[in-house]
């Protein structure tokens, strides 16, 4: 069983950056594959971005490509996403999940075991 803490969330501007952690607890972290995810209201859940468990693979969704960076510490079990010229249609509520090497290309059908709590980014105009 893993656990997932998500952390580092707040309200910014539009333009500003800001740094999400997603860390792991009672498991093997180096085993999964680490995703984001992001909901906003109304909206269904989308993807954002997944590592791999060594971190050489990474995909990032469209609307992110360019402004996020995600990255992986596997000796502090710990994922980052950096945010960076955020815009205010980022604002959402941000989820880490854990799962199996398949779910690395599926993108938002990614069948993730473990998911955190999540973490509320909100960006003003």
């Amino acid at each position: 069983q893993v656990q997932l803490v998500e952390s580092g969330g707040g309200l910014v501007q539009a333009g500003d950056s800001l740094r999400l952690s997603c860390a792991a607890s009672g498991g093997t972290f180096s085993r999964y594959v680490i995703g984001w995810f992001r909901q906003a209201p109304g909206k269904e859940r989308e993807f954002a971005a997944v590592i791999s468990r060594s971190g050489g693979i990474i995909y990032y969704a469209d609307s992110v490509k360019g402004r996020f960076i995600i990255s992986r510490d596997n000796a502090k079990n710990t994922v980052f996403l950096q945010m960076n010229s955020l815009k205010p249609e980022d604002t959402a509520v941000y989820y880490c999940a854990a799962g199996p090497p398949y779910a690395l290309g599926q993108g938002s059908n990614g069948k993730y075991d473990y998911w955190g709590q999540g973490t509320q980014v909100t960006v003003s105009s």
